[in-house]
């Protein structure tokens, strides 16, 4: 017999929860303790410290370094230029018709 597991919706955090939570690991609450207690995943909690250390923000935006938001900034450019180039390719085999 197999059992088919219930994938759990993600959940959704305040800023303010994540605040609280690191505020009480920095006030000598144990990480362990932490995670037990509100159902947490040790990564995801780590992340919220290492966030809130960084940047004082647990948005990913504040949080990236300046070679992510460069990379994401030529992607996008990439992105932009490949479909002016598949828009010139159209507009030459329309022009090249006539």
């Amino acid at each position: 017999m197999t059992e088919t597991k219930q994938k759990r919706k993600p959940r959704k955090y305040t800023d303010e929860f994540k605040q609280q939570l690191v505020d009480l690991y920095h006030s000598g609450k144990r990480r362990c303790d932490i995670c037990r207690e509100y159902d947490i995943a040790h990564s995801l909690f780590d992340k919220w410290v290492k966030q809130a250390e960084h940047s004082g923000s647990f948005h990913e935006k504040d949080n990236r370094t300046p070679e992510q938001e460069e990379l994401l900034k030529l992607r996008k450019e990439n992105q932009q230029l490949k479909m002016e180039n598949d828009i010139l390719k159209q507009a030459a085999l329309i022009l090249g018709r006539k």
